[in-house]
C-alpha cells in the first residue's frame, strides 16, 4: 500500500511532491490508525482510509477533475492525522475473569489546529494547492464539522463541488469500503 501511495503522489508531478513524501516519511502516517475506535482503527489503518478514499473518489467524480487534483486531495485530505495517535493501555477481563492490559488508541495531539485546517496547513508547506483542493480538503468533514460551521460548508460545497464529492468519498470509504 505503501508503494502504490507514493507513486501515486509522485504522478502528480507537482512541485515539492517529494518534499511532501520525504516529510511524511518522518512521521507516523503509514503506520498510524485512522481514528481511535471508529473506522480502521489499526496499525495502518490510515493509509488504508486514504487509499479508500482515493478508489472512493476516482468512482464518483470519473473525469470530471484531473487525476492530479483527485490524488491530492483523496491521499492528503487526513494528512492532520500524523503523529497524533499515541498507544495506552487499560485493565480488561479476559474471557478466564483473568486481568490483562488491553492496548488501546488516544489522541495526543501535539499540534491542535483543527482538522482540515491543518491538513490544509501542512500540504501547503511542500506544494501548491488550487483553490477548489484547498477547500475539498478543509471541509471534507461535511456534516461532522461542529455545529458552527455548517454555514461555511454549506457555501464551500455550493461553490466547490469537489468538497461535496470529496466528503462523500469519505463516506463510502469509511461507512462501505471499510
Amino acid at each position: 500500500m505503501k508503494e502504490k501511495f507514493i507513486e501515486l503522489l509522485k504522478s502528480t508531478n507537482r512541485e515539492g511532491i517529494d518534499n511532501l513524501i520525504a516529510f511524511l516519511e518522518k512521521t507516523d502516517f503509514y503506520t498510524a490508525p485512522a481514528s481511535t475506535k471508529f473506522h480502521n482503527s489499526f496499525e495502518g489503518g490510515l493509509l488504508s482510509h486514504s487509499l479508500n478514499v482515493y478508489t472512493a473518489l476516482k468512482q464518483l467524480v470519473g473525469e470530471q477533475w484531473s487525476d492530479d487534483t483527485i490524488t491530492i486531495v483523496s491521499l492528503l485530505h487526513d494528512i492532520c492525522k500524523i503523529n497524533m495517535y499515541k498507544v495506552e493501555y487499560r485493565n480488561k477481563k479476559d474471557e478466564t475473569g483473568t486481568w490483562v492490559k488491553e492496548p488501546f488508541y488516544m489522541i495526543d495531539d501535539m499540534m491542535p489546529l483543527g482538522h482540515g485546517e491543518k491538513s490544509v496547513m501542512l500540504i501547503s508547506e511542500f506544494i501548491k494547492l488550487t483553490k477548489e483542493e484547498l477547500y475539498a480538503i478543509r471541509w471534507h468533514m461535511g456534516g461532522f464539522e461542529s455545529k458552527e460551521n455548517h454555514n461555511y460548508v454549506s457555501k464551500t460545497y455550493e461553490k466547490y463541488p469537489l468538497a461535496v464529492y470529496t466528503h462523500m468519498a469519505d463516506i463510502m470509504a469509511t461507512y462501505i469500503l471499510e
